[in-house]
């Protein structure tokens, strides 16, 4: 039998707005094969299920969003302006409604981690190194002497994690811009005195 030739990135990435849209339970194979462009044959060869797609899909998602937080800090800007651009982005997607700005580990966290060991290991993981990356930049920012020097960058980052879950929870059901702004202000404010 041949292997199937195609984008993974792309497939993945498709995948993830699919299960983002309708969450995983809902999200059929006729879904996926729209989405993805793969025949329901393809998608078990390359992935082995549909649970093998959305592991595959946490993955990719990991890998996007570390690349893309890391572009926010890409430059020589202060440490706190580029975490309040962060945050700001953030909460565009909040505003945007869009499933396809949603959080795939939001989605997947409350839908179906309970049930899954594996899945929900891999959004601790993915979790886990995103509160790592923001200790260090809180790190970089007390280098920078943005913020005091007594303050515990682990504990920052745990809150301003929760922060930013709360926001993208929040506005499932209080996409109000002006609400999620002012709570998203009021989180930079927490952690940047």
């Amino acid at each position: 039998m041949r292997n199937a030739e195609f984008d993974r990135e792309k497939v993945l990435r498709a995948a993830m707005k699919a299960f983002m849209h309708k969450g995983y339970a809902k999200t059929s194979m006729q879904d996926l094969k729209k989405a993805t462009g793969l025949h329901p044959g393809s998608i078990y060869c390359a992935f082995e299920n549909k649970r093998g797609l959305l592991l595959a899909a946490l993955e990719q998602y990991r890998l996007d969003r570390k690349t893309e937080f890391e572009q926010f800090f890409a430059n020589s800007t202060l440490v706190l302006v580029n975490l309040k651009s962060y945050l700001d982005n953030v909460v565009a997607e909040c505003i945007s409604c869009d499933s396809a700005q949603a959080c795939l580990l939001t989605k997947a966290l409350s839908e179906i981690a309970d049930q899954d060991s594996e899945i929900q290991r891999v959004i601790s993981d993915n979790l886990s190194m995103l509160q790592q990356a923001l200790a260090e930049k809180f790190e970089q920012a007390k280098v920078e002497k943005s913020i005091s020097a007594d303050k515990d960058c682990h504990h920052l980052a745990r809150y301003f994690l929760m922060g930013i879950y709360g926001l993208r929870t929040f506005a499932y059901t209080h996409p109000e811009a002006k609400v999620l702004e002012q709570l998203a202000e009021q989180l930079y404010h927490d952690v940047s005195q």
